[in-house]
């Protein structure tokens, strides 16, 4: 009798129900299958690499590897600034949280519990640790000096103005305010700057993409500008200082307009 029921008690936990794949799930660890995940663009890069030099030789493997890198760079720059804005939006929340818990009497470390709980990732994380210094006697400035995050020096800003409140005896909550406010300032100047340099970049991609349409028109025109290229020798050289060229053209525009926004 008990072992009719231990297996009707097994049948029951496999049983495919509806919540069966939630169910199980709690009991796998994800990070094991997220580990054996094979990233396609290793696969499309080697496929690319080898068709290039199926049909164009060494130059071309190398005109491939200069414009794959180029796009990696590029893409990992922008995921950058995506993730730093995000970070910066959770950041303003936060401290408008903060502001407000400190403005009806809250203490400093019960207003980073609340702004800590109401921000997720790095910058929740930020206001627990200080609010947990807090509580244990110290000073809540020091878990805003965090290396190496994207808001680091929003951050810093804001342990520096803690510790001269706590220093000399100053209102935190209009010092944090005065200092969202600057941060809000900054955020809205740098946007609107982007935008403004939205023209300069598509007219250095616009550039970079006309040595394409030149060889296009060659190719209609029957001078066949894709046999010189990838027949070697000198068009090979061609080939790769060409590709050079405008990737670091492109480059050399992202670190400008980089350098004017930020």
């Amino acid at each position: 009798m008990s072992v009719t029921l231990l297996l009707c008690a097994l049948s029951v936990m496999v049983a495919p129900v509806a919540d069966s794949r939630t169910r199980l799930a709690a009991l796998v660890d994800r990070d094991t299958g997220a580990s054996r995940k094979v990233p396609w663009l290793l696969p499309a890069a080697f496929l690319v690499i080898f068709l290039s030099w199926m049909f164009g030789g060494y130059s071309a493997v190398v005109a491939v590897v200069v414009i794959c890198g180029t796009t990696m760079i590029r893409g990992r720059q922008k995921k950058v600034t995506r993730s730093r804005d995000s970070e910066l939006v959770v950041l303003l929340a936060g401290l408008e949280i903060l502001i407000a818990e400190l403005r009806i009497g809250a203490h400093p470390a019960s207003a980073c519990a609340v702004a800590g709980e109401e921000c997720a990732g790095e910058v929740g994380e930020v206001f627990r640790r200080g609010s947990a210094r807090a509580r244990l006697g110290g000073t809540a400035a020091d878990a805003f000096g965090v290396v190496g995050s994207l808001v680091e020096r929003e951050l810093a800003r804001v342990g520096s103005v803690w510790s001269v409140a706590e220093d000399h005896g100053l209102a935190l909550a209009d010092l944090l305010d005065a200092v969202r406010t600057d941060m809000l300032g900054r955020k809205r100047f740098r946007q609107r700057t982007e935008s403004g340099l939205a023209g300069a970049r598509a007219t250095a991609s616009v550039l970079a993409g006309l040595p394409l349409l030149g060889i296009g028109l060659g190719e209609l025109m029957g001078a066949s500008p894709l046999t010189v290229l990838f027949g070697g020798g000198v068009g090979g050289m061609m080939l790769v200082a060409g590709t050079v060229f405008v990737s670091l053209g492109l480059l050399w525009t992202d670190k400008i307009t980089a350098k004017v926004s930020s």
